[in-house]
């Protein structure tokens, strides 16, 4: 199988690194020049859990011209049209898209490029860190679990094979978009608050006040998505948001990683924006995430980012 991984930041890596380890045929596409010369010319160098250097092909987008098999998303959210664009010549009839990005409604822009049939949206729990230009750094363990739009579990099978060849631990699951849903509350509970705090995950749940405004958060991601797909198991995500926490107490989430650690764009928009856009629509109030949003919003104009 002739896999794309469409953006090769942390998570790019990761899953670039682990199915390379595998039969399959992996290419990493991504757009930060300093980036791709550094795998180019040493190897993508992993640190962490594991301790190796691998020889990666790696190119821009416009590059790619043989017809995918499979492409992975793992962009920024606010780049996924761009990425779909450039990535257009190399993908078929048959070729299988699908996003594992962090945030919500991701599929309505696939269907701008991608056939329906074609569509595959997941979730990830796996964690990873940038520690450079050709660095990743890999620790702990997690999952992956997708889903085909139209329902194709047997064309999804073969995928979900190669991710679990390669250690990745997937399962195809019919519920996926609460799964999403899910992982929307993590990221939105940790990713604004940790980054305007400049905190690690264990320090902001590790005081009182901080756990207040994760739960008035939580709260207000509930609400949206009660109303968007209906049941919901508001305990059982917040125990996995509890759960989360004390696993990944060390870590700063993603969002900190780009706007504080890397003066990037944030995907603030896709998690606590898409929760007032939508928040709104249905007449729910979201005044934490419109908070943190305008919050996170500010921060990136400050830094010349907007």
């Amino acid at each position: 199988m002739l896999v794309y991984i469409a953006g090769a930041g942390a998570m790019g890596c990761r899953f670039g690194y682990q199915l390379s380890k595998t039969e399959n045929e992996v290419i990493l596409l991504d757009n930060w020049s300093a980036h791709i010369e550094a795998i180019r010319q040493d190897g993508l160098l992993i640190t962490g859990d594991v301790e190796d250097r691998v020889q990666l092909p790696i190119m821009l987008p416009t590059e790619a011209t043989r017809q995918a098999d499979l492409i992975i998303l793992l962009t920024k959210a606010d780049q996924l049209p761009k990425m779909l664009q450039d990535i257009k010549p190399i993908i078929g009839k048959e070729t299988k898209v699908l996003s594992l990005l962090n945030g919500l409604g991701h599929a309505t822009t696939m269907r701008r490029f991608v056939p329906e049939e074609n569509i595959m949206v997941g979730v990830t729990i796996w964690l990873a860190g940038l520690k450079g230009p050709g660095h990743a750094h890999l620790e702990g363990t997690g999952s992956i679990s997708l889903q085909d739009l139209t329902g194709q579990v047997a064309a999804v099978a073969p995928i979900v094979e190669m991710f679990n060849q390669a250690g990745l631990k997937a399962q195809y699951d019919e519920n996926v978009i609460q799964a999403i849903w899910q992982k929307a509350c993590v990221n939105g509970t940790m990713n604004p608050t940790c980054t305007i705090l400049d905190c690690t995950i264990g320090e902001l749940f590790g005081t009182e006040s901080g756990l207040n405004l994760v739960q008035g958060i939580f709260k207000e991601f509930i609400a949206v998505a009660k109303a968007e797909v209906g049941n919901i198991d508001e305990e059982g995500i917040w125990k996995y948001i509890m759960d989360a926490s004390k696993k990944a107490a060390s870590h700063y989430p993603s969002m900190h990683q780009d706007l504080v650690q890397h003066g990037r764009k944030t995907e603030i928009d896709f998690l606590n924006g898409a929760v007032v856009f939508k928040g709104k629509r249905v007449g729910i109030p979201t005044p934490y995430c419109q908070m943190v949003t305008d919050m996170i919003h500010t921060k990136e104009s400050i830094l010349g980012l907007r």
